[in-house]
Parts: structure tokens; sequence; C-alpha cells
């Protein structure tokens, strides 16, 4: 073996002992291509050593697919007759399954054996609690490691502040919800989800939340976007909710599917709810009635999803691990941890 990578300058020669030949030939044998490798083997008088195989004897393990689905932090929703948090961005490579936003399924990634694959968990966003408070937006989520391209989530962005204040929504893996009618929900992240809804005059109510599958107010005003559904833990879970924005007058703005939280209402006073942790959803909009804090976004989550044949075992973080999910090993991690392919 050309331990060194030197053969190609300083050339090794095997020379044949008498009779015994090297590979039916009764002359000297030279190894001069760098980081050769060779086995010999004798057989017979007639043939001698013969070479069994040749090249390099160690090969790079070859890496294996892993699907994924990030989703990152819910935004908070606003302060004081708030728009609704936004939902965490939401990236998914599984199947034919979309990503967030409306936009096509992602490419799986490709693990190489031996390498650690970090894994973060992104928190809610906490909701808007003082004059002129939007909610903060989520923390995003990820996935890295040497040898692949990042993959990121960016956390939902936080509702506005019916207050004196920041009454459009802010930026986010999906926008957060307005408070006013001439401020704009925030928009979301392409491949990630979708804009905040604008409040209304009429009612006086203020923005839903994005979604990860249709935008704030689709469903009505000051409703929450939807989410999105995926099976790739086995069965169809959605995730990915907007919160709800507050309502005036009676009612209060319905969270989006998959896990955001409603919104307050007031007049009559109704509190609002956070979102659900471990699906991305954004919190709810605060009440115009004390304390008109607005409500937590729910924290996000990260799966991977191997060939049974090809998982190591190796992880940190204490993910859920379920094995024979058609084949695949999931791993779904609800905090922080990592994953040695």
């Amino acid at each position: 073996k050309d331990y060194l990578g030197t053969f190609d300058t300083n050339a090794l020669t095997l020379v044949q002992n008498g009779s015994d030949k090297i590979g039916g030939s009764a002359v000297n044998a030279i190894l001069d291509t760098e980081g050769i490798a060779v086995t010999l083997v004798f057989v017979d008088s007639t043939q001698g050593w013969l070479v069994t195989d040749s090249g390099l004897q160690s090969e790079a393990p070859l890496p294996y697919s892993a699907d994924f689905l990030v989703i990152a932090g819910g935004g908070g929703g606003g302060y004081d007759r708030g728009g609704g948090g936004g939902a965490g961005g939401y990236r998914n490579s599984f199947a034919t399954e979309t990503s967030g936003g409306g936009n096509s399924s992602e490419t799986a990634l490709e693990l190489i054996p031996g390498n650690a694959y970090t894994i973060t968990v992104g928190g809610g966003g906490a909701g808007g609690s003082g004059t002129g408070a939007t909610g903060t937006s989520g923390v995003a989520s990820s996935i890295s490691g040497t040898g692949i391209t990042t993959v990121t989530s960016d956390g939902g962005g936080g509702g506005g502040t019916g207050a004196t204040g920041v009454k459009v929504g802010l930026v986010g893996g999906s926008g957060g919800g307005s408070s006013t009618n001439t401020s704009p929900g925030g928009p979301g992240t392409s491949n990630q989800g979708f804009d905040g809804g604008t409040g209304s005059s009429s009612p006086n109510s203020s923005g839903g939340g994005g979604g990860a599958g249709e935008a704030g107010n689709t469903d009505g005003q000051a409703y929450g976007g939807d989410g999105l559904a995926s099976s790739i833990t086995g069965s169809a879970v959605t995730r990915g909710g907007g919160g709800g924005g507050n309502i005036d007058g009676g009612g209060s703005g319905r969270a989006g599917d998959g896990g955001g939280g409603d919104g307050a209402g007031t007049s009559p006073a109704a509190q609002g709810t956070a979102g659900t942790a471990n699906t991305g959803g954004g919190g709810g909009g605060g009440t115009g009635n004390a304390p008109q804090v607005g409500l937590a976004g729910g924290s996000g989550v990260v799966i991977l999803s191997v060939a049974d044949a090809d998982y190591s075992g190796t992880t940190t973080g204490s993910p859920t691990v379920a094995t024979g999910v058609s084949g695949k090993t999931v791993m779904t991690f609800n905090s922080s941890g990592s994953y040695t392919a």
C-alpha cells in the first residue's frame, strides 16, 4: 500500500524470486501509481504470484438519503388588539408533499456515514407585553453539518400591536398579522410560508398570522392561515398554523389549523391562546382589555427519515425514534440535538 502517496515519484519494485514468477512473468514488477494498493497470492509455478485486487483498499463510505421536515418557532401575537403571530417557516422534502408558501417538495439530503449533523429546534416568540410591543418573532430551526447545504426555516413573524407602536405585521417564515387596515400584514418567506393578514375597520379587527398552507384572513377576517399536513412520521399531522387576531365587538379570530393560537376578543373581553408546542403555530393577538398581552408562538420541530438499514442509532437530544415506518426510521426532534450518520 502506498502509505505516503509517493509511488509516482518513488516507485516500488517487486522482485521475482528465482523461478517464482509475478503474474506469469519472470521479470520484476513495478508499482508506480500514487496511492495504489495490491494483494498478491502465490498460486503455482506456472503463474507464480497473482494480483487478486488492485487500487485503493479503502473506499469513502457511500452517502445515503434522508428526508426532512424542518419547522421553525411561531411568532407571538401583538399587544392590545394585536395581530396574530405568523407560523414558523415550513420546509419539507418528504414524498411529493409541498413546502410552505405553496412551493414544491424539496430535494432530500445526502448524509455521509460518520458525519455528525446538528439539529436546532427554534422556540416560539413571546407575545407583545407592553405599550407599543409587537409580538416577538419565532426562532429559526435548522439541520447543518459537513457535506450538506444547511436547511434553515425562519421563525414566524410577530403580530403588530393595536396600541401606539408598530402596527405592521413582522416578516417571518410566515408573516405576522397587522393591527389596522392601514398597515399591511408581514410577508412570508419564499418556500416557507404565506403573508399575514391586514387589519380591518369594519369590523374593527386585526389580521390573522400567515400559515404554512395559506395567508392570514383567508378563511375570515382575523383568522390565522391554515398549516400543512405531512405523513413523514407515518400518519398525517397538520402543523404550521397562523395565530388569530383580535376582534372588537364580539367574537375572536380563529386559529389556523395546525397549532395556531386563537385571537382575543374586545367588548366583550376574551383572552386568546398560545400556539401549540412543536407545531410552529403562531400565537393569538392580545385583547384590548387587561391584561392586553399577546400570546406566545409554539416551538418548532425537526424530523429526519432514513432507511431502516441506514440508521446508525447515534443521536443526542433525546429525539423520539420510530423504526419500521414503511421501511424507514423516523427521528422526531422536539428539542435541539444531533444525528451521526
